[in-house]
């Protein structure tokens, strides 16, 4: 088995759905180098504030995105709002472990034993679990923690798995027949399985 490695990168941005709906299409499109280029930074389609912002965030999407096949891109680019949100959050999961973990591990023993709630409490008793199965999270700031619970507690809500970011109250969530289709077609099991967490 490989070992875990949790990543910080997801600092970057939660489902970014509407962002990812554009790469998607780039990626579909087969672009090359000049026409990503001409995009991204010329026409800024993500339409970002800066240059800086628009490269790292389409480098982001880009990055979560290719893990998946393009059956996921074009969910992503064609699909319903749920279903949209569903394939982003399904290539997230793959992305970060510390995101599916979290749902496998936290999210799914509340409803084991009905909990109604995540709480900030939970989230720093996760991280020192996570500690004790990749050290180097030892090396991480006070603000890289916190910036990352915000982003997975926001990720959560707006997948719909919590109602908001402040009450965090968990809301039961139905795979969309496409999604769940393209995971279990695709061998995708750990990614399912942090998905169908809810009764």
């Amino acid at each position: 088995m490989d070992r875990i490695e949790y990543k910080s990168s997801i600092t970057t941005g939660s489902l970014l759905v509407r962002e990812s709906r554009i790469i998607a299409r780039l990626l579909l499109d087969n672009v090359d180098n000049r026409t990503w280029y001409q995009a991204v930074i010329i026409d800024n389609v993500l339409q970002k504030r800066s240059l800086e912002s628009a490269k790292r965030q389409a480098g982001f999407v880009k990055e979560r995105l290719t893990l998946m096949e393009p059956e996921l891109w074009r969910l992503i680019d064609k699909g319903s709002s749920d279903v949209a949100v569903q394939a982003v959050l399904a290539a997230s999961i793959k992305h970060s472990h510390l995101l599916g973990d979290f749902m496998n591990k936290v999210v799914r023993l509340h409803w084991q034993v009905f909990k109604k709630r995540i709480s900030a409490k939970d989230w720093q008793e996760y991280i020192e679990m996570c500690t004790q199965v990749d050290p180097k999270i030892q090396n991480w700031t006070t603000a890289t923690k916190a910036k990352l619970k915000q982003i997975v507690f926001r990720i959560l809500a707006e997948a719909d798995y919590i109602n908001n970011t402040r009450s965090c109250e968990l809301i039961p969530v139905t795979i969309t027949p496409d999604v769940k289709t393209y995971l279990i077609n695709n061998s995708e099991n750990y990614v399912l399985k942090c998905m169908e967490i809810t009764p």
